[in-house]
């Protein structure tokens, strides 16, 4: 039996839960998951990979392999019968040859399907050609993670006027739907002057099957950084904007976050502002 180490909220979660399903077909093996992971992602989606119960789990001697966040060809011919995978795995190079797959086990339950797409439809009131652009701002603990420990940046109101801008001059009617775990900041940022933005659910990080619902029901997405905007995108299809280049060149991050393994190649990435840091260092 193969598992892997719950690490992470939900966006990490889900990444690793693709990554383990990914390798252990590579490899041939039986994949399970532990508690953790089933707790958090069984009440949202329809996944079907085994629970591993805790006591068996503890009496399993394992090869516990470290992973990359993008997939090495010695992946796919790993050893052992019992290998638990550990890491922060969520790279888009694990999985996307098997992304039908993916998005079955990703699959909602019926009834938060429904909801979802019931507040969307609310949504769009009298417009005639609606279409759905999902706005994930990441920022809570990012703010001071970011800058302090891996030297980059958080999207800026920059940022989201260029990403919105896009949307608005390729569509007749778009609809924004910002989800965000720092939605004072969207509402003083965000510019709503033209009745196309509406700030929805709650960002309740410990619960968000909701708020990640909605973003995954819509057409397109406007992502910052993170798992989780990621994820939204990958689910909801359709195009992709996402914050490139967010942290200086020859950071610690770079070392562990490769571009290329994490962002599909038709997403459109719009670079961040780092003067804000590049001053700071400089003063």
């Amino acid at each position: 039996m193969w598992t892997v180490a719950p690490a992470g909220r939900f966006g990490n979660q889900m990444g690793e839960y693709a990554t383990l399903y990914a390798l252990a077909m590579f490899n041939g093996q039986q994949a399970y998951i532990m508690a953790d992971m089933f707790n958090g992602l069984a009440p949202i989606f329809k996944i079907t990979l085994p629970l591993l119960h805790k006591s068996v789990e503890q009496k399993v001697s394992w090869r516990i392999y470290p992973l990359h966040n993008w997939m090495a060809e010695e992946y796919k011919d790993i050893k052992g019968k019992f290998v638990k995978l550990t890491g922060y795995p969520w790279s888009w190079t694990f999985y996307h040859h098997i992304q039908a797959e993916i998005r079955r086990e990703f699959s909602f339950h019926d009834f938060i399907r429904k909801e979802a797409n019931d507040y969307l439809e609310k949504l769009k009131g009298s417009r005639k050609n609606v279409t759905y652009v999902g706005v994930h701002v990441r920022r809570g603990d990012y703010v001071h993670v970011m800058p302090n420990s891996w030297k980059g940046v958080v999207a800026d109101k920059a940022y989201l006027d260029k990403a919105m801008a896009y949307f608005r001059k390729k569509y007749q009617e778009p609809v924004f739907v910002v989800v965000t775990n720092g939605m004072q900041w969207c509402k003083d940022n965000i510019d709503t002057e033209k009745g196309d933005v509406y700030f929805s659910g709650d960002g309740n990080e410990s619960v968000p099957g909701n708020d990640f619902a909605l973003l995954a029901h819509c057409n397109h997405t406007i992502m910052t950084i993170g798992s989780f905007g990621f994820w939204a995108a990958y689910l909801a299809g359709g195009e992709t904007i996402y914050l490139n280049n967010f942290t200086v060149p020859g950071s610690q991050h770079s070392k562990v976050f490769h571009y290329d393994a994490i962002y599909l190649p038709q997403w459109i990435g719009i670079s961040a502002d780092l003067s804000p840091l590049l001053n700071k260092t400089l003063s």
